[in-house]
């Protein structure tokens, strides 16, 4: 479909559609939040059934996030020792590798079963599509590293990551896309950077894009999107199809899996529609885990456990920060939007819309490491996280260009505009109101309802009904705890007192949710509610030294 995936140059009705369209999220969640206040008021006792409604629903639906959290972390550790450079040598002679791989017999221990298992049902269906995968000799891996602030001690540790993995990095192109306003410090450590590890790579250029590009944004998306033309300039001259080439774009502060190549080169080769899908690792935040206060250790904890729990559901997974694609997807969608913030889930919409319907994530169960927004002292990170989570939660402006698209399409079926529409809006509406409604109106309607309250049937079962709620919610709760002690890194320095204090930690998670997680989500819908949209920042990384 012929559409312009942005909020700018659109006129008459469609500018008024889409400004009703900004609003809607916004003026959703504060009509729930307002409204049960002020039933609460009025009704206490209708309140508090909904509220007791809404409370077990919510546990409920906790649990069975945390069923699947669990299965998702498990395919992560099983997936944790594959030889993923072996399986992709038999991709490349599937007939004679898929008689071995499907006995049983030779292979030892309950993980390398399991991953077996999976394996060959996934290379069954391969050979059964009858679509026979490139060769991995003739698939490339771009990398594009966008840069504006960070310094050599931020982006080596990414560089290296890639050389010292499994994949051989003489098969990989990497690209630091440098912002023309970057300080010239930056500017000196992406030269040195590229000339200690050219020979490294097939090759290692740095791109610099251009200020006031007219119909450009100040935003990630327009830096990313000046690497990938030249990237594609590139390519044409060394003769590579861009059907073979697999593009990852990384925040300068990721660190890949040493497996994350040879991991992303196998689903990409098991993948039929490969083209038309994204790729989405596990996000970790373990760079600098140890050096920030526990709050911003359990939010981005959160968020990894999140990620994790999409991996289950991959019909309805979107893109999230570091990821990667088909480069021929890419070229054909038009590259990332140039004047959006949230870039990451930008560009899958934008496939999705451009293919019809017709586009995916695919999760591959390996990690990229980042960074927690960090600040000098408590209250900066504080400050840097609750921007980072707005920024995030900014990702809301992508609703009113995707439903603008749904209405005008006749190609994506009326199903999934129905289903993806709603899951988009809802996701946000319950980012914004759920912590609410749990933290500060839950207990409302039993302070309104006085004597009506006391005389009425909720009155006696509501205790119990508690007690079954706070019983379940303590289950999750305990669930989180052990898969965040068993995601840590193992790290020497760090003492046994430390990951007890972890534990301790989880308990704060309520208020942490409420403030660094709800109020921001609120906080960017209500700025699109109003018309005051947001300009991108760069997340700061700041390194202990």
């Amino acid at each position: 479909m012929d559409y312009s995936y942005s909020r700018y140059n659109i006129q008459g009705k469609e500018q008024a559609l889409a400004r009703a369209l900004e609003i809607l999220p916004g003026a959703l969640s504060w009509s729930i939040i307002i409204g049960m206040l002020v039933v609460s008021i009025i009704k206490p006792l209708i309140a508090a059934v909904i509220m007791i409604a809404f409370v077990l629903y919510w546990v409920l639906r906790l649990l069975y996030m945390n069923i699947f959290l669990i299965l998702s972390y498990l395919r992560l550790t099983i997936e944790k020792d594959t030889d993923w450079m072996e399986r992709i040598a038999g991709i490349d002679r599937i007939d004679d590798y898929l008689k071995g791989l499907c006995n049983a017999r030779l292979h030892k221990g309950i993980k390398d079963k399991i991953s077996s298992r999976i394996h060959c049902g996934e290379l069954t269906h391969l050979a059964k599509s009858g679509l026979t995968p490139p060769r991995s000799r003739d698939i490339y891996h771009l990398v594009i590293i966008p840069v504006i602030n960070e310094t050599k001690d931020v982006i080596e540790p990414g560089i290296k990551g890639i050389i010292s993995g499994k994949y051989p990095s003489q098969r990989i192109f990497a690209l630091i896309a440098l912002e023309a306003r970057a300080s010239e410090e930056v500017s000196r450590d992406a030269a040195l950077i590229r000339d200690a590890y050219k020979n490294n790579f097939f090759d290692f250029i740095v791109v610099t894009h251009p200020s006031d590009i007219p119909g450009e944004a100040r935003v990630k998306g327009a830096n990313t999107s000046c690497a990938a033309r030249y990237a594609k300039e590139y390519l044409d001259k060394k003769g590579i199809p861009y059907e073979n080439v697999i593009v990852s774009c990384f925040d300068a502060d990721t660190v890949a899996n040493p497996d994350y190549f040879s991991c992303l080169t196998y689903h990409f080769m098991m993948t039929t529609d490969r083209t038309r899908s994204s790729y989405q690792p596990v996000p970790v935040y373990h760079n600098n885990i140890w050096n920030v206060p526990g709050f911003a250790r359990i939010i981005d904890i959160g968020t990894s456990f999140f990620e994790l729990i999409e991996a289950t559901d991959p019909v309805n997974m979107v893109t999230f920060s570091s990821h990667s694609m088909s480069f021929k997807a890419l070229v054909d969608i038009g590259f990332w939007p140039v004047d959006m913030i949230s870039d990451d889930s930008a560009i899958f919409w934008k496939a999705f819309i451009h293919y019809d319907g017709n586009y995916h994530t695919t999760p591959i169960y390996t990690t990229v490491s980042m960074d927690i927004a960090a600040g000098k002292n408590s209250v900066k990170t504080f400050v840097n996280i609750y921007k980072q989570k707005r920024r995030w939660a900014w990702g809301v402006e992508n609703f009113p260009i995707v439903a603008r698209a749904f209405l005008k399409s006749k190609s994506i079926s009326f199903y999934k505009k129905i289903t993806y529409g709603y899951r988009l809006l809802e996701a946000f509406i319950s980012w914004a109101t759920w912590s609410m409604l749990l933290s500060l109106v839950s207990w409302l309607p039993g302070l309104f309802a006085h004597r009506e309250f006391a005389n009425s049937t909720v009155y006696y079962i509501a205790p119990r009904i508690q007690t079954t709620i706070f019983g379940l919610a303590s289950f999750g709760l305990v669930i989180c705890v052990v898969l965040s002690i068993l995601m840590l890194p193992k790290r020497k320095t760090k003492s046994i007192l430390k990951r007890i204090q972890h534990v301790f930690e989880w308990l704060f998670i309520p208020v942490i949710i409420l403030i660094l997680s709800a109020i921001p989500a609120l906080d960017a819908q209500t700025r699109l509610m109003l018309g005051r949209y947001m300009e991108f920042g760069a997340t700061d990384k700041y390194r202990k030294k």
